[in-house]
């Protein structure tokens, strides 16, 4: 008998535990799409829970604006995360774009490296595989492993863009091809003499070796490779708290931290 009377009071602080951890987070925001700003928008949200416990905002990997694009307008998600306009196309189709800030696009070493500066010459020599030893450009002597990302990322468009060099650079084959932002960070964080690029934060600055482009580092304003990072969704499918969460990007609150982690409101 008291054996059955402990379970069931077991039993019961279970439920009660259970419901109680369900009503702290009573409603779950899904951000989903690119790997630029990840970082960043983690950080963001996190913020958001601290301050309104009610609401859970989750920042799950990439899947590419292409694929928050063909999730928000499917209706498959309320939420959606881009570095790149819409085309006429995806705008006709009723999805909203709200650019929330600026973000560098960086170039990163291997935490052993030492070198923290390269010219855009040397940036593609070393992309295109001209230049294969780090000891070429002030580093020690030891293989350059160049990590590289598709044709179509966001980076490599904004660096074709806006570094003459890159303009029409053809990417070495002897290259790390990574398909996301986070598997680019990874491979340059876990192999020797690596370099590559992504989304920068100082979240990701901490855990790499960040390269000034020409002396100027992404964190200062004449930085000139930069990505728009939006969120995207209709706006038949907003509701009290996906309105909210917008609304706080243009808080002083959220402005400060977009500061604080290296990226640049935006300004509507």
């Amino acid at each position: 008998m008291r054996t059955s009377r402990l379970y069931l009071h077991v039993f019961a602080a279970s439920l009660f535990l259970m419901s109680a951890a369900q009503g702290l987070h009573a409603r779950e925001i899904t951000i989903v799409g690119t790997g630029d700003g990840l970082d960043l928008l983690k950080e963001i949200g996190a913020a958001y829970t601290a301050a309104n416990p009610a609401t859970l905002i989750t920042v799950p990997p990439s899947i590419g604006s292409g694929g928050a694009i063909a999730a928000v307008g499917g209706e498959r998600e309320s939420l959606g995360r881009v570095a790149r306009p819409l085309t006429p196309g995806e705008a006709s189709s009723g999805i909203d774009y709200r650019p929330i800030f600026t973000v560098p696009s960086a170039f990163f070493v291997h935490p052993g490296i030492p070198v923290r500066s390269l010219t855009g010459v040397q940036l593609r020599a070393i992309f295109s595989g001209e230049i294969t030893s780090w000891k070429d450009v002030g580093g020690p002597n030891l293989r350059i492993r160049v990590v590289r990302r598709e044709e179509a990322d966001s980076s490599v468009a904004v660096f074709r863009a806006s570094i003459p060099e890159f303009r029409d650079i053809k990417f070495t084959e002897r290259s790390k091809f990574a398909l996301t932002t986070q598997e680019a960070i990874d491979s340059i964080r876990d192999n020797e003499g690596a370099i590559g690029f992504a989304s920068y934060s100082s979240v990701l600055a901490k855990r790499l070796g960040v390269v000034a482009l020409n002396g100027v580092m992404p964190t200062d304003k004449t930085y000139p490779a930069n990505v728009t990072l939006a969120l995207i969704f209709k706006p038949g499918k907003l509701d009290s708290e996906l309105s909210a969460f917008l609304a706080f990007f243009r808080s002083e609150a959220a402005r400060r931290l977009i500061l604080d982690l290296g990226a640049r409101p935006h300004v509507p």
